[in-house]
């Protein structure tokens, strides 16, 4: 008999396996790939000497999430590099919107709406840890007055857009494209306020040596505290557990289904079926001779480039992939591991990520769409790509199958489907079988490499299912 059973090894299964463990149950873990990860994993695609990031790739959330705070990412010998430049978004072929990991020189760039900035990112920074914890919780816990009084205002205001000129405008717009769906939204407003002030408090980092530094770290802690791991380990049906007191399954709700529908009551699988998926992230990773030739020189130092134009334009782009159309200019999200961890490559091989926004499902091959966008704001890029690697959104799930249809979020980010994830009950985490519990990101508080959905799965299954309530040390 074990005590608990996770079904998937993204850093949400992984971090309810490690709580769990170090809780004192026996654990074992099953993925269905020959390697863990889910979506944090990296390879050397083309190059031994250069890393690869297979689907997440800047890790703001980890840098601020509590399960990592207490998880101790250094003592466990992940180091995380900064860049200079958070995140930049050119807005056309003149001007340029740059997110320095400094508060002050960043509104110091802004002119005009420097202050407008500071107004709105300067408290959230200075409560970064409040506002985080708020906004990485499991959604049934009264938040602190503080963080509560403090979004609000800044939400609908970054929703609204209270700037003046392209640039402060674009920088969010950017931003609340991490959501994947229509904009404007007050779940676009959330993830900018999130994230744009991440930019200046804890930072959007890359994990030295790649994302798998992430993954093989949990899963060392996991083995230390006697956890067991089964890689090539497809679990097809629930009934393959029966020997676990306790499943926790890092799945999207498809992937729910599948196992265990056929045991669940009608109307809870109903709920389930009537889930929405959003849009697809097609991917592209290429290998380059030399830094990116940017217009605008201090976006070599960025480690996130957004690719969208004017915040017109992008909410022109999100919104044509939310309704099923392709954007003629789609908004791509492309990382720069080396402007923040030098050992990624080497000279003359460099490693460039991206994702390209479109529809569900999409067969189409980014690469040439991608290349075209960064070639508006990088002319010569196509002379330095040595090498190229293209997975449509339609073969995402291939890769992952939490990824139905390309969509990297196991469910579309709209305000429905944030308060009922993946369906509205109290305990979202927490399904009508017995023992039986779903910790993926398609649980609060959604997708992003937090391990915060796995932390608030297993602190349900302590608590439920073992009469826990005193968690290990950190958390």
């Amino acid at each position: 008999m074990t005590d608990a059973a996770v079904v998937g090894s993204g850093p949400n299964g992984l971090a309810a396996a490690v709580l769990l463990a170090r809780s004192g149950l026996s654990v074992e873990l099953h993925e269905a790939e020959a390697e863990l990860g889910g979506g944090a994993r990296s390879a050397r695609l083309f190059d031994s000497d250069v890393v690869h990031d297979l689907c997440s790739a800047v890790h703001p959330m980890a840098a601020a999430s509590p399960f990592f705070r207490g998880f101790d990412l250094a003592a466990h010998g992940v180091e995380l590099c900064y860049p200079e430049v958070a995140y930049g978004h050119p807005v056309d072929e003149h001007r340029t919107g740059i997110a320095y990991a400094d508060l002050e020189r960043t509104c110091e760039r802004l002119g005009p709406d420097g202050g407008r900035w500071r107004r709105l990112m300067g408290p959230l920074v200075e409560h970064s840890r409040e506002v985080t914890d708020l906004l990485l919780g499991d959604l049934r816990h009264l938040p602190a007055l503080g963080p509560a009084r403090l979004l609000p205002p800044r939400v609908l205001a970054l929703t609204a857009d209270p700037f003046r000129g392209p640039e402060a405008a674009a920088l969010v717009a950017g931003v609340s494209a991490h959501t994947i769906g229509r904009l404007p939204s007050l779940v676009g407003g959330g993830i900018a306020a999130l994230l744009g002030h991440l930019a200046h408090a804890t930072g959007w980092p890359h994990p030295r040596g790649g994302t798998q530094v992430l993954t093989d770290a949990l899963a060392a802690d996991l083995r230390a505290h006697g956890g067991r791991i089964h890689t090539t380990s497809r679990v097809t049906d629930l009934r393959q557990l029966a020997h676990a007191r306790a499943v926790l399954l890092d799945l999207a709700p498809r992937g729910l289904l599948d196992i265990a529908g056929a045991h669940a009551p009608a109307g809870y699988r109903r709920a389930l079926e009537k889930v929405r998926y959003g849009p697809g992230a097609a991917k592209v990773d290429f290998l380059v001779s030399e830094a990116i030739p940017w217009r605008e020189k201090e976006l070599v130092k960025a480690g996130v480039v957004h690719l969208g134009g004017t915040r017109a334009e992008v909410h022109a782009a999100e919104n044509a992939v939310a309704a099923g159309r392709r954007a003629a200019e789609p908004f791509v999200l492309l990382a720069q591991p080396m402007a923040a961890d030098p050992t990624r490559g080497r000279p003359g091989r460099q490693p460039v990520w991206a994702y390209a926004h479109v529809p569900n499902g999409d067969p189409l091959d980014p690469t040439e769409v991608v290349r075209r966008r960064i070639e508006r704001f990088a002319p010569g890029f196509a002379d330095t790509v040595l090498a190229s690697r293209a997975v449509p959104a339609s073969a995402q799930e291939a890769h992952n199958a939490n990824y139905v249809g390309g969509d990297i979020a196991a469910g579309a980010v709209t305000l429905r489907q944030v308060l009922g994830r993946p369906v509205p009950r109290w305990n979202t985490y927490r399904t009508p079988l017995s023992g039986v519990y779903l910790c993926s990101g398609a649980t609060p508080p959604g997708p992003g490499v937090h391990g915060m959905a796995g932390l608030h799965a297993a602190k349900a299954v302590l608590r439920h299912e073992f009469g826990i309530r005193q968690l290990p040390p950190g958390w």
